[in-house]
């Protein structure tokens, strides 16, 4: 290690999930179950 810390260093990586915060009514869980997104997901990945 070079050098030393000082002060609190923040966290550089952290779990979360996106499933957690949207509450189970919401609008987007009900579209998400009538849209076929594998082919936009798939063209994407390489990004």
């Amino acid at each position: 290690m070079m050098g030393q810390q000082s002060g609190i260093q923040r966290q550089l990586f952290f779990c979360f999930s996106l499933e957690n915060p949207i509450p189970k009514d919401h609008l987007l869980r009900g579209i998400n179950r009538y849209f076929d997104l594998r082919d936009l997901r798939q063209h994407l990945a390489q990004l």
